[in-house]
């Protein structure tokens, strides 16, 4: 197989996330169904245990996932016509194929004589005589090199060297008596050329070929991602015949039953009488059936059931339309670097400086549907190995289908049973995301823990939570003027001078502390509860007085504001506004410059410390401005 190279690697270790919950508890399910009849008509066939199942699922980028006998082998049959059918399409261009083969449904079983004596050809490669007539055109010198074309071809499909079945291909060979009537009839009139031996010779060994779900997933997975293996990167087939296979697919590939099923279920598949089904999403996913029991129309019952599932769990059906998005997270962001508005202590901010990383702001875009949901929950599921609060910030998501909702609910069990927090933010009841925030509502118990209108208000929940596990039940909310950083430097009896001077004052929740525009007369140090400054701007994040409020910070015990007046008197630029109850130190502007007219080094003091955290701010902001555009 020197023609391609990078053969899949099976049996790796991964950690089982939400969608391998999913099919295992699927597999769990549907191994109870006993509806349906192995076949028989080949006589190897019949031999195969009845009970065997498995399910496989190989994503556009190369995720498997897998439940029940994914590794278990059986034998292609009939689901290795939709590849052989994309190479001799590749090798002859659509002109020629069509006049060799239809691509009309037939409506009949995949074995019948019917054929198009009009046109002269068989109706559709997806039934045997169609099929038969595209094995004719597999080109090769010898029948061991046409063999081994179709071998090759086979293989890049599935990314590792496959091999005939040589017991069945017997068992086939001796009992195909209905296919060699079909390859005679079609030799009469002129449909095929060569003879019908040759051409059942290399058609049977096609049917024979060995494979497992696994395999049939990721043959189906390099349908939908345009003809290149997403496990080994190689192109089996050419981009501009993926329409071409999975159109015939689609409207032929279930034989007797493919109007219905594309009606119920909406997936281009092909099936085969030893139990394989494939089907695939176009952009998303390729699906791998294997369970021998048949339905009357010659379809693995368990395999039409686990696609009908999928495609109604997750809203497969491709005639939803889907943006396929591979860059669904655009950003992470981690907590020893962004913080929310709300202002901290420096005792607050060591903490953060050193377990911020467990907390991860993910910024996702785009639609979020079955293939872009589900990169995001491998990824937030990479995260959580280290953070232990992952935030998702879901304000450029215009659109979150039935899959994504399925698969973040899945994420949301998962990450909980491991002990990790996941929030959501910018999930509204109204408005696009709607539909998502009902389904959480329902599901996720404490709303105020889980879903939150803002991202900062988000990240500020987190923060607060690693603050008060890393505090070691140390009360950091209890301060006296020597404990402030504004104060840092002052001698005992200064501060005995600076406390004759204070004002003890309490608001409640919603009162305004101060209002842009009023005369800076105060400045204050929070002790209790907690404020947020505001900007008085169109499009902000709450209302007051009629008027639409920007956030700016959040303040809590120990920290300071409205001390710029020290500076130049003037008036207020923001609103400070009670979240609750706030109990605050006020110093007078007036009587602390009169202190520093008497006591000029403790104004000094107050004004070098003011600096140095204005500075340590600003060293902040440039560090999350970097992380930002980085």
């Amino acid at each position: 197989m020197d023609a391609w190279a990078g053969e899949l690697q099976v049996g790796e270790e991964t950690s089982a996330g939400p969608v391998d919950h999913y099919l295992a508890a699927l597999h769990t399910r549907l191994k109870a169904l006993r509806d349906g009849q192995v076949a028989t008509y080949i006589p190897e066939l019949a031999k195969v245990d009845p009970d065997l199942f498995g399910i496989a699922v190989a994503t556009v980028d190369g995720k498997i996932y897998a439940a029940g006998d994914s590794e278990c082998t059986f034998t292609i049959q009939s689901t290795s016509k939709a590849f052989i059918y994309g190479y001799i399409l590749a090798e002859y261009g659509r002109e020629a194929v069509l006049k060799h083969i239809g691509v009309e449904p037939t409506g009949d079983a995949f074995n019948s004589i019917l054929l198009d004596e009009v046109e002269n050809r068989p109706f559709n490669p997806m039934v045997n005589s169609g099929a038969m007539a595209a094995a004719e055109l597999i080109k090769g010198d010898s029948p061991e090199a046409r063999i081994a074309t179709m071998l090759d071809v086979m293989s890049r499909f599935a990314g590792r060297s496959l091999f005939v079945d040589e017991d069945v291909f017997r068992s086939e060979q001796a009992t195909g008596h209905r296919n060699r009537a079909i390859a005679y009839m079609m030799l009469n009139s002129g449909m095929i050329r060569s003879s019908p031996e040759s051409i059942l010779d290399i058609y049977f060994r096609q049917c024979s070929v060995r494979v497992t779900c696994r395999d049939l997933a990721i043959m189906a997975a390099t349908l939908a991602n345009d003809g290149i293996n997403p496990v080994t990167g190689v192109e089996a087939l050419p981009r501009e015949y993926i329409q071409d296979v999975l159109t015939v697919m689609n409207s032929c590939g279930m034989y007797n039953f493919a109007g219905q099923w594309s009606y119920e279920i909406g997936m281009p598949a092909k099936s085969g009488v030893a139990g394989g089904i494939i089907a695939v999403i176009p952009g998303q996913i390729g699906i791998g059936v294997f369970s021998p029991r048949l339905d009357r129309h010659g379809h693995s019952v368990r395999g039409v059931r686990v696609c009908r599932e999928l495609s109604e769990t997750f809203g497969l059906h491709v005639f939803r339309n889907h943006t396929n998005t591979s860059a669904v997270v655009r950003r992470e962001l981690f907590g020893d670097l962004v913080h929310s508005k709300r202002q901290r202590t420096p005792e607050e901010l060591e903490i953060l400086d050193k377990v911020g990383k467990k907390i991860c702001l993910v910024e996702v875009q785009g639609s979020l549907f079955f293939g872009s949901a589900d990169r995001l929950v491998r990824r937030i599921d990479k995260l959580a190995d280290k953070a232990e609060y992952i935030v998702v910030d879901l304000r450029r998501v215009h659109d979150a289908d039935q899959a994504a909702h399925r698969l973040l609910i899945e994420l949301f069990d998962w990450l909980s049973a491991r002990n990790r927090h996941l929030l959501f933010a910018h999930v509204l009841p109204e408005g696009a995301l709607a539909p998502l925030h009902a389904v959480l509502c329902d599901h996720c118990g404490n709303l105020d823990e889980t879903v939150f209108a803002h991202r900062d208000t988000a990240l500020e929940w987190c923060e607060n939570h690693l603050i008060a596990d890393a505090a070691s039940g140390r009360d950091l909310t209890k301060f006296s003027l020597s404990d402030l950083r504004i104060f840092t430097g002052l001698s005992p009896a200064d501060l005995k001078i600076l406390e004759a001077t204070v004002q003890p004052l309490v608001f409640e929740a919603g009162q305004t502390i101060v209002r842009e525009g009023d005369e800076a007369r105060l400045f204050f140090v929070v002790t209790r509860g907690k404020a947020t400054v505001c900007l008085r701007l169109r499009g902000g994040d709450r209302e007051k007085d009629g008027e639409t409020l920007v956030r700016i910070a959040t303040l809590g015990p120990g920290l300071t504001f409205g001390e710029m007046a020290l500076l130049d008197g003037g008036h207020r630029s923001a609103d400070v506004i009670a979240d609750e109850r706030v109990v605050c130190y006020g110093f007078s502007v007036e009587h602390l410059r009169e202190i520093g007219n008497e006591h000029p080094h403790i104004f000094t003091i107050i004004l070098a410390n003011m600096m140095r955290d204005f500075s340590e701010r600003l060293r902040r902001a440039n560090d999350e401005i970097r992380a930002l555009e980085g």
